[in-house]
Formats: structure tokens, sequence, C-alpha cells
């Protein structure tokens, strides 16, 4: 099994996706497929199971995964370790959301690129909700994540930031508020919340402590399409203010007044502890607490 074989295997498994990884990978889907397919001969087991609607691991699959990324961390390891200068150079997997992308990783990454011209860095952006999960699952090396309420202790993590979370509601449909003499009626305006995540954590802690049962339009994933529905009528939502303000529909929501004030985002960069040891992400970790 080479390297290149086991990088291709550790990226489907992240995406499940063949048409997303042979992009990404430059590869074509019917490479990619016989490529795997070598890779279950060679172990004599199935490691995906594939349908017209999804991909998914099998059990020898998962175990596989652990396999390849450990195989390719000691491969970077040792490259790392056969240097023949300090000159960092190999890849740097980085996940965060799109909008941590701009205003969160130029000032780092300027830093970083200029210092380390030699790494390469890899950039996948989606839902700020599955940063940690990206993490946990060796999807990426490091992350730039909102501070859970409970970090894993295998995780560190380090403030660059923080948000504040406010609700929102659309300009152009005020009559979507259903307000009563002590202000808005929770539990008759329609609400657009995440399907998971610390928002999602945060508001459901807020109904329970209030006793509230809201009244819910939909569940999304994605703080980005929270502000779309809230824009277009459909509720009001609760989404960090940092989000909202680079959000192109900024200018067709408004921030509400006079409603409950949720504990704000602490935002930064996290990753594995024993993650400390490679020395791209080290570097990266010490710049981002150069402030």
């Amino acid at each position: 099994m080479d390297i290149r074989n086991l990088k291709l295997f550790r990226h489907l498994a992240g995406t499940l996706h063949f048409a997303r990884t042979s992009q990404a990978c430059y590869i074509t889907p019917s490479a990619l497929t016989r490529v795997i397919q070598r890779l279950e001969t060679e172990l004599g087991e199935k490691l995906f199971v594939r349908d017209n609607r999804s991909v998914e691991l099998t059990l020898a699959g998962i175990a596989f995964k652990k396999y390849a990324d450990d195989v390719l961390q000691r491969w970077d390891r040792l490259h790392d370790e056969l240097s023949s200068d300090n000159v960092l150079q190999g890849q740097l997997s980085l996940y965060c959301s799109v909008t941590a992308a701009y205003g969160i990783l130029p000032d780092m990454m300027e830093k970083y690129r200029k210092t380390h011209p030699g790494v390469r860095i890899h950039l996948e952006t989606g839902d700020a909700a599955k940063a940690l999960i990206k993490l946990s699952n060796q999807d990426a090396d490091m992350v730039i994540a909102a501070l859970p309420d409970v970090v894993p202790k295998d995780f560190v993590f380090k403030t660059i930031s923080q948000t504040p979370l406010v609700f929102i509601a659309p300009l152009q449909y005020p009559e979507i508020i259903i307000e009563t003499a002590a202000g808005i009626d929770w539990e008759q305006t329609p609400l657009i919340i995440p399907d998971h995540g610390l928002s999602r954590d945060r508001i459901d802690q807020w109904f329970s402590e209030e006793n509230f049962i809201p009244k819910i339009y939909s569940q999304v994933a994605g703080n980005e399409a929270i502000i779309v529905m809230v824009s277009l009528g459909c509720g009001i939502g609760l989404v960090p203010r940092m989000v909202l303000e680079k959000s192109p529909f900024f200018k067709q929501v408004k921030i509400l007044d006079g409603v409950p004030e949720l504990p704000p985002f602490i935002l930064g960069l996290c990753t594995r502890r024993k993650n400390l040891a490679n020395p791209r992400v080290k570097a990266l970790w010490s710049i981002a607490g150069d402030g």
C-alpha cells in the first residue's frame, strides 16, 4: 500500500463523496474507484458501502482509517526528521467556516506563509458546527472553532477572538414577530434554528430554563443558511454577529433589541494535543498566540 493510496482513502473517508475527493485530489472518479478496489482486495474486506445516494464506511473501513491516519502521521514525522535544514515543508490541513476564512485566517496565515513558505496549506471550509468533528476524525490538523462548554481532554484550544450571539429578524416582514405586552411571544413566533452545534445547545438550554415550547419553522445546517431564511421572512434566528456582519444579506435583516443575551462565542484555534508534536502545527499555534 503506497502513501498516495492511503491519502486518497483518508480523503474519501472524510468526504464520503467520490466526486468531491476525485476533484480535490486530481484523480478521475474511475481511477479513484480502482484505488479503493485494490485496497479492498489487499485487505480482503469492504471499506465502503456505496449506493446511488450515499457512501458510508464499513466497520473495516473505520478500522483502516485509524491505520491510515497513523501511517500518514508517521510518514510526515519521518520527513521532518530527515530534513537537512530547519525549513518546514509538507502539508498543513485546516478546517473552518467561510466567515472564519474571511475574518480570522488572513492575518495568521500571512505571517505563517512569510515565515514558512515551504508548507502547503490545505484549507477546507464548511459548517462551523462540524469543526470539532473534523478534528476528532483526524480529517484536519487544526480547526477554527467556537469554544465548547466542555473541551475534549485530548484537545487544546487557543482563544483568538469572541463574538456575541444575536437574534435577527427580517426587515421586509415585520409581521413575522408575534408580540405580547411583555415582548416577543417566543411560543408563537417562528424560529429558524441550527440543527446541531453550540448555537443549538445555547438556545435549547435557554428554552429549557424559560420552560418555552418554541415554534420551530426549520432546522438548518450553517449560520449562513439561517440568515438567508430569516431575510426571506421565514422566521427569526440566532447567529454569531461576526457571521452576520460578513453576510451579503446583512442589510436585509435587523438585530433585535430587548431580547435575552446568550453567552458569546469564544473563537479560537483548536487541535489535538498530540498534533503539537508536528512542527507545522506547532508553528501556526505559536503565531496564533502573537495577538
